[in-house]
């Protein structure tokens, strides 16, 4: 088995605004160097709070209540603001979710490009530039000039899209978490970055996380995959085997959920309710023996 650069155990997390509702459940997962591991679930079923607390930026109504993150031997949970303000853009870094907010509209894409490279490896101003538009060239946008003195508004969201990619990729850091990347692009952009940032974290070596909610775009792109429902990882495995051959019905039903371009004449199917309920019911006992066990 490859070494592990990410490592996941028991991890649980609560709403305090909720009365201590349960978000995550004891999530453990593990990622090797240079493997891409899809998180896939549904709206609501803790993806993002798994990201958020390898970044160390869980929001104030949310506490992790246990578990550890080992990052290369190293318990991100136990670590300082500072010792993990050291760690996230050198050695982990994020590709977040919507091109049109991630960055700041009072700066051009060079300002915003080269602080990470200054602050995070040391370049100069001129070393850092020249640096940023090799990337630019990297994740082939034509006219890197013309980008980075550019205001994000300028852009299109899939070029925006792109220099997050090169911004988090260009650092080198040795993770990269991708939180659902490609959600705000279209059809024919998102094939472009999956790919792109297949090619990038191969050329690299870089291990992703990769958190999504579509079986279709997982498939493209991870080679390992975590099914997750309401904070509870309930399938686990090579990608091509749970896509393949399911074991558990929630996966089976996310599947004939997903639409099939090969079959236009089948129709989705939704989730059975018995699934659910069959569901809710393990979670809630789950939940029992959780209880019972930090109370006894």
């Amino acid at each position: 088995m490859s070494a592990l650069r990410l490592a996941i155990e028991a991890l649980s997390a609560i709403s305090l605004r909720d009365g201590n509702r349960p978000i995550l459940r004891r999530v453990s997962l593990a990622i090797a160097v240079g493997e891409v591991h899809g998180v896939v679930g549904e709206s609501g079923a803790g993806k993002s709070t798994i990201a958020k607390a390898i970044l160390g930026i869980i929001p104030s109504q949310v506490r992790v209540a246990g578990g550890r993150i080992t990052f290369e031997g190293r318990d991100l949970l136990a670590l300082s603001t500072n010792e993990l303000r050291g760690i996230l853009g050198r050695d982990i870094a994020l590709v977040p979710q919507d091109p049109s907010t991630a960055f700041n509209p009072s700066r051009r894409i060079d300002a915003q490009m080269t602080d990470g490279l200054r602050l995070k490896r040391g370049f100069s101003a001129k070393e850092a530039r020249m640096r940023a538009r090799a990337l630019l060239e990297e994740v082939q946008i034509r006219d890197p000039e013309r980008v980075l003195n550019s205001y994000p508004h300028q852009l299109s969201g899939g070029m925006r899209q792109r220099v997050l990619i090169a911004a988090a990729f260009g650092l080198e850091p040795k993770l990269v978490i991708a939180d659902e990347p490609t959600t705000a692009l279209d059809v024919t952009v998102q094939k472009q970055i999956l790919r792109l940032i297949r090619a990038l974290q191969e050329r690299h070596g870089t291990s992703v996380l990769f958190v999504s909610h579509d079986l279709g775009v997982v498939a493209k792109i991870c080679d390992r995959l975590s099914v997750l429902y309401m904070g509870k990882v309930v399938e686990q495995g090579s990608t091509a085997d749970v896509l393949a051959a399911p074991s558990n019905a929630y996966t089976k039903a996310l599947l004939a959920a997903n639409p099939r371009y090969d079959r236009p004449d089948s129709g989705l199917e939704p989730t059975p309710p018995e699934v659910i309920a069959a569901l809710r019911a393990e979670i809630a006992a789950f939940d029992r023996g959780a209880r019972q066990a930090e109370h006894g």
